[in-house]
């Protein structure tokens, strides 16, 4: 009986901490979820090694819309997916136009936020970037890329939050991007898009 009172005893105040701890956690992620549409200018690295050199093998730079959806598991973690539609990314070689392929980047970022400075909350984050290429019509069908690219996401950005919901957002990313290109069978070289994208939109927290 008095090893069961003493586990009485040791599980009570441990069951108190917990619910205390449960009821703060519910009172940080009030709010939790966080939406925001965004205007982004990407500019490619273009770093070109191998044969692509010689020939200058490049990807046109491009303004794209993007979605991205962050959930927050406490006041200042959140984990921010972003979302486009395939993009099609002009493709030159020497300078004159060789075709297009199309790429689809979406990504997901660990970030976190600084939350004492009023309605101008910024943050930074790390992630991944996973990029799907299709439809891809270089030289006329005579050159191709790899399929896929995968890749580290480095961020940093802000929100300035005009009421509790509504709020304005300026972020920069620089992603890590590249692809072989082939030539029939043959791989020419490696194209290191690693783009710089600057972006600007709108926040919505609820």
């Amino acid at each position: 009986m008095k090893k069961i009172n003493n586990l009485k005893l040791k599980i009570i105040p441990m069951t108190m901490l917990a619910l205390a701890c449960a009821a703060s956690w519910g009172q940080a992620v009030q709010q939790p979820w966080l939406i925001r549409a965004r205007a982004i200018q990407l500019n490619w690295a273009n770093e070109q090694n191998n044969g692509l050199a010689m020939v200058n093998v490049t990807a046109q730079n491009l303004t794209i819309p993007e979605v991205d959806v962050s959930y927050f598991i406490n006041k200042n973690v959140a984990f921010e997916l972003s979302l486009t539609y395939p993009q099609k990314v002009d493709v030159k070689v020497g300078g004159a136009g060789a075709g297009s392929i199309k790429g689809l980047p979406p990504s997901l970022v660990a970030q976190y936020h600084f939350t004492d400075l009023g309605a101008f909350k910024p943050y930074v984050g790390l992630g991944v970037n996973y990029t799907s290429f299709t439809n891809m019509n270089i030289l006329n069908g005579a050159a191709t890329v790899n399929s896929s690219s995968t890749g580290g996401v480095g961020q940093g950005g802000f929100d300035y939050m005009i009421d509790k919901n509504w709020g304005l957002n300026f972020d920069v990313k620089y992603i890590q991007m590249k692809t072989d290109v082939f030539v029939g069978s043959a791989n020419k070289g490696q194209l290191g898009l690693n783009p710089s994208a600057y972006s600007l939109g709108a926040t919505y927290r609820y």
